[in-house]
């Protein structure tokens, strides 16, 4: 599986909008993504998980 870059642009209720590097966006439930993201933080989905970039 290809890995993909996001950042966290905003938040709807129980979902994150996430946009990758093409200005795609996808909401993701909060539930699946790691504990203490907020608006700007990178992410790395890759084998089916998300983890935050430093």
């Amino acid at each position: 599986m290809i890995p993909i870059n996001y950042v966290v642009i905003s938040f709807d209720g129980d979902y994150a909008i996430l946009r990758d590097e093409n200005n795609n966006e996808n909401r993701v439930a909060i539930a699946l993504l790691p504990d203490g993201i907020r608006v700007g933080t990178k992410l790395l989905f890759e084998c089916f998980e998300y983890s935050i970039v430093e």
